[in-house]
């Protein structure tokens, strides 16, 4: 006959006072029992905003303390004088694709031309909605071009559907609209896998956000690049003539895209006009 051990309600109070006490001691000496340990100080608390040094750190900081990057283009915002009188402006809204794109300047794509890059490496569209107005709207353009979705689809801010991304894309297409600003909705470029997250098999999520694209420019009557159909190989991905990574394109990648972006935007231009 098994027999059960029951302790009284006093001897239950003794029991954890004895063990709150030795816990102390532990505690206060430092160490734990039988061994001698030399006593260490605390690390330094580091600053609250101090800035890591490896990507991966970084990235992580970013998305605590300014999950949209507010502060990469406040200066350059703020130093952009108005669009002056009949000056064609347009901003080119993005992620690293367009980071990366050299649209301004001299041996820029476009000379001559008042085009703005806003593009910020590793976004999704989570955070370009979020900078939307300081970076798009405020600088009052005649002209969006927004490329956009494929850190959705490689989880940069964690794991996305769809959906989601398909109505931020239209957030962000209806505060334009809003603001008089007319829209070029870009296909996103192909990529046959990320080497920064392997394993989330891109290609066919792509094809699916470009259905939805495409379908919703002409719902609404913006206009569609399909940079995607240029670029493309029989995998669906980014080939090594026009990337170093297979996701972001060298400048053979960007020779191709700029005329239909051009062509794009001129569209967008002639319904302004109307």
């Amino acid at each position: 006959m098994q027999r059960r051990f029951v302790m009284g309600r006093s001897s239950l109070v003794l029991a954890a006072g004895l063990v709150a006490a030795f816990s102390l001691v532990i505690a206060s000496a430092g160490q734990e029992p039988g061994k001698t340990m030399p006593e260490t100080p605390a690390p330094a608390t580091p600053p609250a905003h101090a800035v890591p040094s490896d990507y991966a750190a970084q990235h992580e900081h970013l998305l605590l303390t300014d999950f949209g990057d507010l502060e990469r283009f406040q200066a350059a915002d703020a130093a952009l004088p108005p669009p002056a009188p009949g000056e064609d402006r347009v901003i080119f809204m993005g992620d690293s694709i367009t980071q990366g794109w050299k649209i301004e300047g001299p041996g820029g794509t476009f000379p001559g031309k008042p085009y703005i890059n806003r593009g910020i490496s590793g976004q999704t569209t989570s955070q370009m909605l979020i900078r939307f107005r300081p970076d798009v709207i405020d600088l009052k353009p005649k002209v969006v071009v927004i490329l956009a979705g494929i850190n959705d689809i490689a989880q940069n801010t964690g794991p996305m559907t769809l959906r989601e991304t398909e109505e931020n894309l239209a957030s962000m297409a209806d505060l334009a609209t809003s603001n008089h600003i007319r829209v070029v909705l870009c296909s996103v470029t192909p990529a046959f896998d990320f080497p920064w997250r392997p394993g989330l098999d891109p290609a066919a999520k792509i094809v699916n956000l470009n259905v939805w694209i495409q379908a919703y420019a002409a719902e609404k009557g913006y206009v569609y690049v399909d940079y995607y159909s240029a670029l493309k190989d029989a995998r669906g991905g980014l080939p090594p003539n026009l990337s170093h990574d297979g996701v972001h394109p060298n400048p053979s990648g960007y020779v191709i895209m700029a005329p239909l972006a051009e062509a794009g935007i001129e569209k967008a231009l002639a319904q302004a006009a109307q």
